[in-house]
This record gives structure tokens, sequence and C-alpha cells, in this order.
């Protein structure tokens, strides 16, 4: 099973659903997909969907998925990194008017970079490729680099420091 999470952002995310949704009816992907789509207008004709899911939910849904594909948010993909995935991650883009800005561009570059253990998808052309091999690359990240406890919890310092300020 793939599970799709956009988070909670009032902004909608169509571009990723919208994408996923057309892969299934392609049969490009084959497997079941649930999707968690937020404030997004576009709704899911091939998939299975809600607007939100409650946190234990959301949490089942990432514990037995085989792929977790998530927005940039950092509660969104470190939840899929405490359940031992690796998420493939979309990040919310200004000129598509899915956020304010491009910060979570930004972030899950640094993420990626500093740490190998998210696969940033920034086109959703390259989301099919990414799912069809995503156990190869998952394999080459992990080699590279397998610390996700250690980015958890100095990410964790990060954020506490922000409010202790």
């Amino acid at each position: 099973m793939i599970f799709v999470t956009v988070g909670t952002h009032e902004q909608g995310f169509e571009r990723l659903i919208k994408k996923i949704d057309d892969l299934v009816r392609n049969g490009k992907i084959k497997e079941d997909v649930v999707m968690q789509i937020g404030f997004t207008q576009y709704k899911p004709k091939y998939c299975k969907w809600q607007k939100l899911f409650p946190y234990n939910e959301m949490k089942e849904m990432v514990q037995k998925a085989r792929i977790v594909i998530t927005h940039g948010g950092p509660a969104s993909f470190i939840m899929a990194l405490q359940e031992g995935k690796t998420p493939i991650v979309v990040p919310r883009m200004a000129k598509y008017n899915e956020h304010v800005n491009d910060h979570q561009v930004e972030f899950t570059n640094f993420v990626s970079n500093r740490y190998k253990n998210i696969i940033v998808i920034k086109d959703v052309k390259d989301l099919e490729n990414a799912i069809v091999n995503f156990d190869n690359n998952r394999l080459a990240n992990s080699s590279k680099i397998n610390n996700n406890s250690i980015f958890i919890s100095k990410f964790e310092d990060i954020v506490k420091g922000l409010f202790e300020k």
C-alpha cells in the first residue's frame, strides 16, 4: 500500500494528488493507494481518500505503507522517519499556489543533502520513476547514511531551541 499525505495546510496540493491519481488510472501504480488530501479541491477517482485522518490513523497508515509520500512539512515526513520509512517528499511550491513561499523546497533540500534519509521530488513528472524504483532508491540512500534517529533527535533540539528564546 502507498500512503500519501499533504498535511493540514489550508492551501490545496492538486499537483501531487492529481498526479498520483493519474498514475493509478494509467496502471503505473498497481497497489492500493490511500490519500489524506487536506484542503485539496481535486477529489481522487482511482484512490481511496479522506480529507483528514486522526493522528492515530495517520500513524497506522504510515506503519502499514510500503511507500509513504508526503508534502515537505516536517511533521509529515518525520512521522515516516520515526516509523523507519524512507519517505518520498514532494515540497509544496509558491509558484503553484501550494504555499506562501518555497521554504519546503529549501528545507527538504537541506535535509536530503545533509542526512540522505528522504527522497525529494520537486517535479511530479519524476514521481513515477521514484515509485517504480523505490526499493533501489531507498537502499541507495540508506547505504550512504542511516541515521534517522540522530536526525530526529537533532531536529527536535532545534525546534525546542526556537521556542525557548
